[in-house]
């Protein structure tokens, strides 16, 4: 799903572009089932009762959705209140990706993810830094001014190894194979062509599958 282009620049420019065409887009058009999105075989329980859940299945270590980030944050940003989106960061039983997962959680446990999130990707894939271990993921936290202690203290917390373990088995249940997924309400994963088209799917499938299905069950 890599986009071609002249130049990095240009293709950025492109990208941001028709990302921009894609949030102004109307979601009226009925998305068509196994072109767009298609119904896990196996549905899961959300784990927001009260919301709608979009989860994006991700890692600080893939190239793609290192490209995908910038589109999905500012797409998730325009979300309805009725909607929660939530990151699950993959490991698929890899050392170097489990230990970003482990990272993920622990900034989030710090309070410092929303400032070093996409610091993290650019450190990997713009900047080439081997951050694939705990040692190396210390010291680039501690060089990001996040008090080295309450790092290593966090990275190996029974909480954020609960969330990391959760985080893989959430992986296996919904089948995820590849890298950035989006699954909608336990039982959706969109389908597209391209970053663009499948962040339109996804909206889509929102307003006019999901809501619907929902709207129908409470007026009974």
């Amino acid at each position: 799903m890599k986009s071609v282009s002249r130049s990095k620049t240009f293709g950025w420019l492109a990208a941001v572009a028709l990302s921009a065409l894609a949030f102004s887009l109307p979601a009226s058009a009925q998305p068509v089932e196994g072109r767009d999105y298609m119904r896990l075989a196996t549905p899961q329980t959300p784990e927001t009762a009260d919301k709608i859940e979009v989860i994006e299945f991700f890692s600080y270590g893939c190239p793609h959705c290192f490209d995908f980030h910038p589109l999905v944050s500012k797409w998730a940003a325009q979300l309805p209140k009725n909607v929660v989106f939530i990151r699950v960061p993959v490991a698929f039983g890899r050392a170097e990706w489990g230990a970003l997962a482990r990272t993920y959680y622990t900034l989030q446990a710090t309070g410092d993810l929303a400032r070093l999130d996409t610091a993290l990707f650019d450190a990997i894939h713009k900047e080439r830094k081997p951050l694939f271990n705990e040692e190396n993921l210390t010291q680039w936290a501690a060089d990001n001014a996040v008090d080295r202690a309450q790092f290593t203290a966090a990275y190996n917390s029974f909480s954020v190894t609960t969330k990391a373990t959760h985080a893989e088995q959430m992986s296996r249940n919904y089948k995820v194979d590849g890298v950035p997924k989006l699954v909608i309400d336990g039982q959706y994963a969109v389908l597209g062509n391209d970053f663009e088209s499948m962040l339109v799917n996804a909206r889509q499938v929102l307003d006019t599958v999901v809501e619907p299905a929902r709207s129908a069950k409470t007026s009974k």
